[in-house]
């Protein structure tokens, strides 16, 4: 299983400030991020797993399930994890018009701020895809694509006990942004096993660097 697609090794080349890909490689601290949420069925346990440990991670909510899920937006927040962008309704990018793309964009923006008062937030595009329009754009307005190092491959529909020796046999290094899920209970019942033994082992875990402002 590559947990390394090239695709984001070539993304990398970008400056951070336009597409972050990792953290510092110096230190021990990871980055755990959950796409696709907020889950009122998968969410939930998976937050409580985080607090049992202390953890903190990202999660990069869609639009149309924030206006469904205030409460569980809210409870993100104040267990101290980062919200981010993931569009509002989850629709590939790749045959948008520009106007759409930044109106998918911005209105997640909108509903974020009324949770954490910031009008910007990273943005991580569904299904990865960009394109130059977006790329150019951002570059121009100083904005932050949050992108990873690391797949953790969760949405594949694999048995936890695949995943978990997955998961170990190749961690997360220092500095990976690990993407992982919160639309099934997958992420959270690997996480139960190795995040442990993560931590035992002196990882660390932390919200992403390079916030918008």
């Amino acid at each position: 299983m590559n947990m390394r697609p090239r695709k984001q090794q070539l993304l990398g080349l970008f400056p951070d400030s336009l597409v972050l890909t990792h953290g510092a490689r110096q230190g021990a601290i990871r980055y755990l991020t959950f796409d696709d949420g907020p889950d009122p069925e998968y969410t939930p346990p998976l937050l409580d797993l985080l607090a049992k440990h202390g953890v903190r991670a990202s999660f990069f909510l869609v639009g149309e399930k924030i206006e469904r899920h205030p409460r569980l937006v809210r409870r993100i927040l104040d267990e101290g994890h980062l919200l981010g962008n993931h569009s509002y309704s989850h629709w590939s990018f790749k045959n948008m018009t520009t106007t759409k793309k930044l109106h998918e964009i911005r209105s997640t923006d909108a509903l974020l701020e009324a949770f954490d008062g910031r009008p910007h937030h990273l943005m991580r595009p569904p299904h990865g895809y960009v394109g130059a329009d977006l790329l150019w754009h951002f570059a121009k307005v100083r904005r932050s694509f949050a992108y990873w190092s690391y797949d953790s491959l969760d949405y594949q529909e694999r048995p936890t006990d695949a995943l978990v020796a997955q998961l170990r046999n190749s961690p997360p290094r220092p500095g990976d942004i690990v993407l992982m899920h919160d639309d099934s209970d997958r992420a959270r019942a690997a996480l139960s096993v190795v995040l442990p033994e993560w931590l035992i082992d002196g990882h660390l875990f932390d919200v992403l660097p390079g916030e918008a402002g």
